[in-house]
């Protein structure tokens, strides 16, 4: 049995290996003062991050990028926070098919859902724009948020709910103060979900991105057409470190809030 185990974990590193190596290329491909990405390393540099903040086309797709998956945390983040209360605490009318058809986003392959809505906006005779490209992100994203976030409120109580508004808070009021801060954590989790797959999107952006726009997924793309530049690996490198930092930051800020709830009830 012990035997088995052991070869289960090599399986498992070697598995973890084969996923995570390029990114660890890249990342050090990234740092090489050589112009053509090969090892062994010649030199430890930086000019290619330097070179990144002086190409005005990823700076520009750089913003872009964050834009649009601020907008697209936000939108998703609220949509997805009110759907969920809505499935969990209140019963109405098709409720099962609204929930199937919230979810739905998630089960379909992307590619498809991205082709799909790409032939729905030219039945509408709609051209592309931000702002439908903004939609078809929210529409990708917003079933991880209300997942998460429905996940989190069937664990809260309803009689701590019902108590406030038993002493006078309205919905709105116990909503606020009550419900969305014991929610927080898995809100903030849902905001950080939608962020981060919104900014490393690339294949149903390639269908909905007007021309013009581009992200730095897209740019990425663009820029392996012609040939594997050095800053491509310092931009994979930023993406690789900037999607990794931020769910660190993100965990370590809801620790911080968790703790300070405790800390002020157990001062109460």
């Amino acid at each position: 049995m012990t035997n088995g185990w052991s070869w289960i974990r090599i399986a498992t590193i070697l598995v973890y290996l084969f996923l995570f190596a390029p990114v660890a290329v890249v990342i050090l491909l990234a740092f090489n003062a050589n112009q053509f990405g090969s090892f062994p390393i010649e030199g430890f540099s930086l000019r290619w991050f330097n070179s990144l903040l002086h190409n005005d086309a990823i700076v520009r797709a750089f913003k872009t990028s964050l834009l649009l998956g601020a907008l697209t945390s936000a939108i998703s983040t609220t949509i997805g926070t009110m759907a969920a209360v809505a499935m969990v605490r209140y019963d109405f009318p098709g409720k099962k098919a609204i929930s199937s058809l919230l979810i739905a986003p998630i089960l379909i392959p992307e590619v498809v859902l991205a082709v799909a809505l790409l032939l729905f906006l030219q039945f509408l005779e709609l051209p592309k724009s931000f702002g439908l490209l903004l939609m078809g992100h929210v529409v990708f994203t917003l079933p991880f948020v209300l997942l998460v976030v429905q996940a989190r409120l069937v664990s809260i109580r309803r009689d701590v709910e019902e108590a406030a508004m038993s002493l006078g808070a309205t919905p709105i009021q116990t909503f606020f103060e009550i419900t969305l801060p014991l929610m927080l954590p898995a809100v903030m989790a849902g905001m950080l979900f939608s962020f981060t797959i919104s900014f490393d999107d690339i294949t149903g952006t390639l269908f909905w991105k007007p021309g013009g726009v581009e992200t730095v997924p897209t740019q990425i793309f663009a820029m392996l057409r012609n040939s594997i530049s050095p800053e491509i690996n310092a931009l994979g490198a930023v993406m690789v470190i900037f999607t990794v930092a931020l769910p660190l930051i993100a965990t370590a800020i809801a620790r911080h809030m968790s703790a300070q709830r405790m800390k002020a009830k157990t001062q109460n």
